[in-house]
């Protein structure tokens, strides 16, 4: 089927907000290239189960192309028009199965050489829609915070190595009662300018007692739900002619009510939660991987204005079948190598948040946990400069965003 010939009718199986917004917007999705509509429609298909940000985006993408007249949509969609697809590709359901047909027409590109013109395409339509809608600055400046190294007694090695030279290195941070003070800062940002999943706290081990007014994501709270998709991935893996990216559709595939998730009444959070579990490599069993991805989830498709990420010590690498088959209820700790993952993490986390809105303004904040080090990224403090001057944590806050 090409895109001309849909029908209201066809978008019955997605979700009312879904359906209702590609409906709206028909008679434009008709007239673009079947090489791009899947994957616009890969997108709108999980409209309701969005965050603010994501709605925003697809919302103003599908205005600006309802607003092109005939000769301009030509001219953005030349390329994609030049895309040559298979007849059997055509017959892919792609109304209501668009990533699968993005990893069958991604293997054809391959294969048929035009990888490179779809790529040219697809980055020149990103820069003309970030021309025509680009994205709004955040309410305040934006702030990030990692906290590494939870139950590492000592460490007398430099630590922090990659974020000291965008920021100054504090070594000489008063520890006492530390993660307390962070998160009340954290809830001091939520009243101060209350969105919805605008500021989070995720946590690699248990959550500590926060307050209700931050979205909260921890990788003990997932603990049945990374049970039961352990299970589920082992019996799928067992089936005859079940390979990556068969496996890969079907995780892809999972609701939260297949893992048990759908009790909290918040869909939209459970549909983030499988899909940091479902699409991240190691979520399931690393907490440091499960901390760092959450994070960076968070960022890319929340924006929020704040964002808290707590490592916590993950269990030693072992043979990967053992991991996946989650047989040891008290897997040994690997603190040190827990740390390094950690440290990289918060690295990755200040990275992450330099590519949003706003960026220039942002604040960044990682603490050795129970240790004297930290190191804040900011416009209003030096880089790659260290001090030795004790200081708290309340008033390294402070000094960061003043």
């Amino acid at each position: 089927m090409q895109p001309s010939h849909l029908k209201p009718e066809d978008f019955s199986r997605y979700a009312p907000e879904a359906r209702q917004l590609v409906v709206a917007h028909l008679d434009t999705i008709r007239e673009l290239p079947l090489s791009f509509v899947p994957n616009l429609l890969r997108e709108a298909i999980d409209y309701d189960y969005m965050f603010p940000a994501e709605r925003s985006a697809i919302d103003k993408e599908l205005a600006v192309l309802s607003s092109l007249s005939a000769s301009e949509r030509d001219d953005w969609f030349h390329g994609f028009s030049q895309i040559t697809l298979s007849s059997e590709l055509e017959h892919v359901d792609w109304v209501n199965h668009p990533s699968r047909f993005g990893e069958q027409e991604s293997a054809y590109l391959w294969t048929t050489h035009q990888q490179d013109a779809f790529t040219k395409a697809a980055l020149a339509y990103g820069a003309r829609l970030q021309a025509a809608a680009p994205p709004g600055r955040p309410p305040a400046p934006r702030l990030g915070i990692a906290v590494i190294g939870k139950g590492v007694a000592e460490y007398d090695k430099p630590i922090f190595r990659d974020l000291r030279a965008h920021g100054t290195f504090f070594s000489n941070v008063s520890p006492g009662n530390g993660l307390q003070l962070l998160l009340a800062a954290v809830d001091a940002r939520a009243k101060m300018h209350p969105m919805t999943y605008g500021h989070w706290y995720v946590d690699g081990g248990g959550a500590a007692e926060h307050s209700p007014l931050l979205t909260c994501v921890s990788y003990e709270a997932l603990g049945r739900a990374r049970e039961a998709l352990l299970k589920n991935m082992q019996a799928e893996i067992r089936r005859p002619g079940m390979g990556p990216e068969e496996l890969r559709t079907h995780l892809a595939e999972l609701k939260p009510s297949d893992l048990g998730m759908d009790k909290s009444g918040d869909p939209v959070l459970e549909r983030f939660q499988l899909k940091v579990l479902t699409e991240g490599s190691g979520t399931q069993i690393f907490s440091t991987t499960f901390a760092q991805w959450a994070g960076r989830e968070a960022l890319r498709r929340a924006q929020p204005l704040t964002l808290l990420v707590r490592f916590a010590p993950r269990q030693r690498l072992r043979p990967m079948n053992e991991l996946l088959a989650n047989t040891d209820t008290k897997p040994e700790l690997d603190f040190m190598g827990s740390l390094m993952d950690a440290d990289m993490g918060a690295y990755y986390h200040w990275i992450n948040q330099q590519r949003l809105p706003g960026a220039s303004q942002s604040v960044f904040v990682a603490w050795f946990e129970d240790h004297q080090q930290a190191v804040v990224v900011s416009p209003s403090l030096p880089h790659g400069v260290e001090s030795a001057s004790p200081v708290g944590l309340e008033k390294l806050l402070d000094l960061a965003l003043s």
